[in-house]
């Protein structure tokens, strides 16, 4: 029998994933992506005010609370048919950019550098060759010479006090690090630089939500009233202090990370023909110039790319209980008519039932049951979701800022457009779309601020704000696209009480398991498509692809033992 790799935990992610890749040679034959936690915010939501929803299932994740807020906001008012202020959509918009592109930048360097960065490498670099590199690459301030040796004698006392810390546990020296070393010191330099960025920029959720994480929401609007006299309120110097915000995403976008995408990808081409997988792709489309009911206005623009084909994109409707479907066969659920049946979200079942292995355990039984995840379809396709599927629709739909961009990194890389239909090709878009949201926030910013000029400051609609306005029974699905791809949330109402609701998460489209008919996810078709591994015992390899997606597998499960402590588990070889 062929070896079967597992790796367990995948580091550097939100929450716990198992991958099993059943090798054959020195491939990956068959792919196995578990969910190794199990998430119950549906079951707890019963009953309560829809009001209050976005409160609780901002919880669904640690990482990216202000998404599911927003989806759960955008499920009550589609359901109420419910109107917003062009201020608060506004706002709105600012805050998903911002999230954006700080979880981009995070991903980027926090979460995915160290794929493809070899950090004891930049020991042996030369400062003086690595100023020259930077400043090559672009105008970033912190480029001398004497900068990087600073950051060499850091790190160097990091690795000699035996302190790496978050460099820790990785495959330094592995032969598949192909950077320079002094490549890898400015990537080093930059990743720190970033943790710095990171916290500043955040503080935008803070100015518009009043804090961060979990920002605060509001069905009909939003939390943060204008008025420019007043300390409480939005004010002149909030308005500035974002601006401001806005000004260091875009330099740090422009100056830092585009610049170290094409320079780390251009040692990795061999990357732009690996992990692409299903072919199929997906957006439900966000960020409106008007309201969510004009789709016509959407800077992501929705729709369904299958087989690669550009030429031809699909519509997708969210309410359309023939085209979402999740499936449980391979999952550790039960549905009431059996585990064969797919279920639309608004008719969705979270009905726990664990069969698999005691822990610890050596492997998966994968014929059975073997995730916590379950299995999402587009009318029975399995679909990738993420910035690559942003990307490739924004593409289609002849957006000419996108064109422009992929041109130009591809031109730069030497590369034809198919290449973007890859592992790097999906680190790639993360980062073209995090220029062209960059771009886009100073144009909803400036929005804003004439429509305050003009004398509008209402942030809040209270027209159904009061239950006794609402229809006896109604449902609807809020949608968006976060960072890692196309979120739903569905709800629906009786009573003026959530009556049923459900979330299917981006990281549940790409990491489920098979389905009823057999169908790999993303994930497992990704680590199917031309993965070799040099060497086993250290899957530099999975790693890298897996992190591609960006997984927050927190949104998608959760799991705690009899103590109500979070189960953890080691890497098994």
């Amino acid at each position: 029998m062929s070896e079967r790799i597992v790796v367990d935990p995948i580091t550097r992610i939100e929450g716990h994933l198992r991958i099993e890749a059943q090798m054959d040679g020195d491939k990956i034959g068959q792919a196995y992506s578990s969910g190794t936690m199990v998430r119950g915010i549906e079951t707890i939501l019963k009953g309560r005010d829809p009001r209050d929803a976005w409160a609780y299932v901002q919880r669904i994740c640690g990482v990216c609370t202000l998404v599911h807020g927003m989806a759960s906001i955008r499920a009550v008012e589609d359901a109420l048919n419910y109107e917003i202020p062009k201020n608060a959509q506004l706002i709105r918009n600012l805050m998903i950019g911002a999230q954006y592109i700080h979880d981009h930048v995070m991903h980027f360097y926090h979460l995915h550098a160290l794929d493809w960065v070899d950090v004891v490498s930049a020991l042996s670099a030369d400062p003086k060759a690595t100023s020259e590199l930077a400043q090559s690459l672009s105008s970033w301030s912190k480029s001398s010479p004497g900068y990087f040796a600073d950051m060499k004698k850091k790190l160097k006392g990091f690795v000699d006090g035996g302190q790496l810390g978050i460099f820790s546990k990785a495959y330094w020296g592995h032969p598949a690090y192909k950077l320079p070393p002094e490549a890898n010191l400015m990537a080093v330099a930059h990743y720190l630089e970033a943790l710095t960025w990171q916290r500043d920029v955040a503080k935008l959720h803070a100015i518009f939500g009043g804090k961060n994480p979990h920002p605060n929401f509001l069905v009909g609007g939003v939390a943060s009233p204008i008025d420019l006299n007043s300390d409480s309120a939005i004010n002149a110097k909030k308005l500035s202090q974002v601006q401001d915000i806005i000004n260091q995403m875009r330099q740090f976008v422009d100056q830092v990370y585009l610049p170290d995408t094409l320079a780390v990808a251009s040692f990795y081409k061999d990357w732009f023909k690996r992990g692409e997988g299903l072919g199929n792709f997906m957006c439900y489309g966000d960020l409106p110039a008007t309201s969510m009911n004009d789709p016509s206005g959407f800077l992501f623009p929705a729709g369904v790319i299958l087989n690669r084909d550009l030429s031809t994109v699909h519509e997708v409707d969210v309410h359309d209980a023939s085209q979402i479907q999740e499936y449980v066969k391979h999952s550790w659920y039960d549905y009431e008519e059996g585990k064969e049946k797919g279920l639309h979200p608004y008719d969705g079942e979270t009905t726990l039932n664990y069969t698999g292995p005691k822990p610890p355990y050596k492997q998966l039984d994968v014929e059975q049951a073997y995730s916590w995840l379950k299995s999402p379809r587009w009318k029975n396709h399995a679909m990738e979701v993420g910035p690559l599927a942003r990307v490739l629709l924004l593409y289609a739909k002849g957006h000419e800022p996108t064109k422009e961009l992929a041109g130009f990194a591809l031109k730069k890389l030497d590369l034809p457009i198919e290449a973007l239909f890859s592992t790097l090709g999906r680190t790639a878009a993360r980062t073209l779309e995090s220029k062209i949201l960059a771009d886009g926030m100073q144009g909803w910013y400036d929005d804003l601020i004439a429509n305050i000029k003009a004398g509008d400051s209402k942030t809040f609609n209270n027209k159904l704000w009061d239950p006794s306005t609402w229809p006896s029974e109604c449902q609807g699905a809020g949608y968006m696209e976060a960072p890692r791809g196309a979120l739903g949330h569905w709800i629906v109402i009786k009573d003026t009480k959530i009556k049923n609701y459900q979330a299917v998460v981006p990281s549940t489209w790409n990491a489920g398991p098979r389905d009823t008919e057999g169908k790999a996810g993303a994930y497992e078709a990704a680590l199917q498509d031309n993965h070799q591994l040099h060497d086993p015992k250290q899957p530099l390899e999975i790693l890298r692809t897996i992190h591609s997606f960006d997984p927050c597998i927190a949104c998608a499960v959760h799991l705690s033992d009899e103590e109500g402590e979070e189960m953890v588990r080691v890497k098994v070889t």
